[in-house]
């Protein structure tokens, strides 16, 4: 229990030094081992929820999570240029605005009646947390490649929900889940790059050539 919430805690901390991060290529590593965190705590969920179909989770979280979307990811760095980018908001702001959604949310938690052991809610509200962080790392970040880390944290988050909610899921469930999410990142890095291929910027406020 001790080693599930303090990797739950991991989560939130790993979350925050993606958002921080100054280059996408360090958001990325820093997105693997977040990911490493999340594998360990499908194995210690699996032990404790009683639960042998999250170690295929894990197996299949390590590939997809750990190896092949964050080398997508600095791969598509190579032929980028994101010197000129501004960080966006600043980073001073990110650790109150991150406790904040931390206690909102273990708060929500705290009140959801579901068929959850309670020492699993902390677990919970992490889950619940991460959602939210992506989020604010999307809305955050003037850099479009960023803005995909955000969704990548998201994911993250909505994973980890599933995990405790839904634990004795197929194994084909998750994935097919870790497939929508591989080829989304996919998709997202493909059209970033070309965004910048046809206005040589990933700044999201000089992409006036998309408004309406």
């Amino acid at each position: 229990m001790l080693m599930i919430n303090i990797l739950a805690g991991l989560l939130i901390l790993t979350s925050l030094l993606v958002i921080a991060a100054k280059t996408v290529k360090n958001a990325a590593a820093l997105y693997a081992l977040q990911s490493l965190v999340l594998v360990s705590l499908f194995v210690y969920l699996a032990g404790e929820m009683n639960a042998h179909s999250l170690y295929m989770w894990s197996v299949s979280a390590f590939i997809t999570k750990v190896v092949v979307v964050p080398a997508i990811l600095i791969y598509a760095t190579k032929k980028i240029d994101e010197s000129g980018v501004p960080q966006g908001m600043n980073t001073a702001w990110f650790i109150p605005i991150t406790a904040l959604i931390v206690v909102i949310c273990y708060m929500a938690a705290a009140q959801l009646e579901v068929p959850l052991a309670e020492h699993l809610k902390p677990a919970l509200s992490v889950s619940l947390s991460h959602f939210l962080l992506g989020l604010l790392c999307i809305v955050s970040q003037r850099n479009i490649l960023k803005q995909v880390l955000g969704y990548c944290l998201m994911e993250n988050g909505s994973h980890l929900t599933l995990a405790l909610l839904a634990s004795d899921a197929p194994e084909l469930v998750e994935i097919g889940i870790a497939t929508d999410a591989f080829f989304a990142v996919i998709i997202m890095v493909v059209l970033v790059n070309k965004i910048y291929r046809t206005l040589n910027t990933l700044d999201a406020k000089q992409l006036t050539e998309l408004k309406g």
